[in-house]
């Protein structure tokens, strides 16, 4: 496994968001430009994922979407959430696979995230630039708007920059033994007809 530093992985970000929108809808395809295997690969597909709930989340709040297109946006929704959780876990295992092939120092500390829910952190965050960049560009929004726009949006720059100190730190440290890191599967249950009560006592 390449390990990346947080402005490769943002690169790859911003080209999954970039490709979504050159097709701009809920059912575009996706073509991965990567090994579907590799982290890079993965990174790609996490951020597709996001792009896309990102629009269906816009979707669902629409005054003239008819009930039927709810229910059938809501089921995308979570269906999106659980390939989310899938997908960050996905890459945990390659992080988990790399780090534990290195030394451990006595003095080692857990991290409390792990590096693939800190990336999931990041994936949202450049969403949140790409789309208050187009607000704060917007020509048929007013100079206040735009305003507005433009000064969340420095403040997302600034956590982009503290959330790319954060993960090139954890690399660091997980490399050289000062942390270790471990996984937890998530255990949804709502998902599971054999875990959510709603599904399993339905008949």
């Amino acid at each position: 496994m390449n390990l990346l530093s947080a402005k490769e992985v943002i690169a790859i970000f911003r080209k999954a968001i970039s490709d979504y929108h050159l097709q701009d809808h809920v059912n575009a395809s996706l073509t991965n430009p990567f090994d579907q295997n590799s982290i890079e690969g993965l990174l790609y597909v996490k951020t597709w994922i996001d792009t896309v709930q990102w629009h269906l989340e816009d979707i669902i709040r629409r005054d003239d979407i008819s009930n039927e297109e709810f229910i059938l946006t809501k089921r995308k929704i979570d269906a999106s959430n659980q390939n989310r959780t899938d997908k960050v876990e996905e890459i945990d295992e390659l992080f988990l696979q790399f780090f534990s092939k290195l030394e451990i120092r006595e003095d080692s500390k857990l991290n409390s995230e792990t590096p693939g829910w800190l990336l999931d952190r990041l994936s949202i965050l450049e969403l949140k630039i790409y789309h208050f960049i187009e607000q704060a560009e917007r020509e048929d929004a007013d100079v206040d708007h735009r305003n507005k726009a433009a000064n969340k949006l420095k403040v997302l720059l600034e956590q982009e920059h503290d959330l790319s100190v954060c993960f090139n730190e954890l690399m660091l440290d997980l490399t050289d033994g000062k942390k270790y890191m471990k996984t937890y599967k998530q255990m949804k249950m709502y998902n599971d007809p054999s875990l959510n009560p709603e599904l399993y006592k339905k008949n």
